[in-house]
């Protein structure tokens, strides 16, 4: 049974809410979840900051186990600290463009 922690989408159209949650990684995004862990709104609030709330140690519980967070829950635990952030993808340069014969 693989585990992630990953998003479960709530709220209403476009003004949507997420709950971080622990569910099988064959699970439906919003079906059935073992546990809730935090919660994500997007969208920012009158002081201008998007809210985030977690519950620190039921997530590290859940990642000492060996669930594993999708990419955007990784990147939201890493800016609480609770994890290192991932490295950046590399990045390739362009070959040169071929020189246009006059």
């Amino acid at each position: 049974m693989v585990l992630r922690i990953r998003l479960a989408r709530f709220g209403r159209r476009n003004l949507p809410f997420y709950r971080i949650v622990v569910a099988e990684a064959k699970s439906k995004r919003d079906g059935r979840h073992l546990e809730q862990l935090g919660w994500y709104d997007p969208h920012p609030a009158p002081d201008g900051n998007k809210h985030l709330g977690l519950n620190f140690e039921r997530i590290k519980y859940w990642l000492g186990v060996g669930a594993n967070p999708s990419d955007r829950v990784t990147f939201l635990l890493a800016r609480a600290g609770l994890i290192p952030p991932p490295p950046p993808p590399p990045v390739f340069p362009k070959p040169p463009a071929p020189e246009k014969k006059k």
